[in-house]
């Protein structure tokens, strides 16, 4: 019997972890100071906290672990097999036609019980 185990994250990753906070936080509240500064240049040291921050979080135990698992999706979506234009056109146009007769459906399904919920109570409705 085996079981698969988690490694356990060593006390330097929350460390980074914590520094990513603080420097997510630290754009939030940069960009709220400092109110005054051009646009362009607080959305400029923002793309640059953020990546910093990206680069910290991915060089933990968790995020290494996300990007493989980001790599192994990619490779997953290669593999799908896209329907082609035709069948997706028929396809939708399937859909839309059981939704309509559905909705007919529901429609005189609501009339009829209307009605005789109607012929119970004695309220004409």
């Amino acid at each position: 019997m085996s079981e698969k185990t988690e490694n356990p994250s060593n006390s330097l990753d929350m460390l980074k972890w914590l520094i990513v906070i603080g420097l997510l936080g630290g754009v939030v509240a940069g960009n709220y100071m400092y109110e005054e500064f051009s646009v362009l240049y607080r959305a400029l040291a923002a793309v640059v906290l953020v990546a910093i921050a990206g680069l910290i979080a991915a060089s933990t135990v968790k995020g290494s672990t996300f990007i493989t698992f980001a790599k192994d999706a990619k490779t997953e979506v290669r593999k799908v097999v896209w329907p082609t234009r035709q069948e997706a056109v028929q396809t939708t146009g399937i859909v839309l036609v059981a939704v309509f007769i559905v909705g007919i459906l529901l429609w005189i399904l609501d009339g009829i019980i209307v009605r005789i919920v109607s012929f119970i109570t004695g309220l004409g409705i």
